[in-house]
């Protein structure tokens, strides 16, 4: 239970940041926190005590299993938060380039 407070708590640190921060850069930390424990929280969704790899040979009886699909949509959360960091760090550049500066305060001003 512990654990899910803690993720809960990385969420909202995620969260704080995105809402509060004018800087791009610290934005899109704050998006990648966010999306960190998203992905942990699902890990411990399929986490089972005592839990064995799910595979299943010949003659060995099923125990509990750790649950398979957690992992995999972890696996392709990872994908495509890479995907939307790379695009947030392009735009962020791309605005860099124009209005010489990363604080949306000022972007705003400037692009009247």
């Amino acid at each position: 239970m512990t654990l899910y407070a803690l993720c809960f708590a990385l969420f909202l640190v995620g969260l704080y940041g995105l809402l509060t921060k004018r800087d791009l850069i610290k934005i899109i930390l704050s998006s990648g926190i966010m999306g960190y424990a998203c992905n942990l929280m699902l890990v411990l969704f399929g986490y089972r005590r005592g839990g064995v790899y799910p595979i299943l040979e010949r003659g060995r009886e099923a125990g509990p299993m750790v649950d398979p699909l957690p992992q995999a949509l972890v696996l392709t959360s990872i994908v495509i938060e890479l995907g939307v960091t790379a695009l947030l760090a392009a735009l962020a550049i791309r605005l860099f380039q124009k209005y010489r500066t990363y604080d949306i305060t000022k972007i705003r001003r400037l692009s009247g």
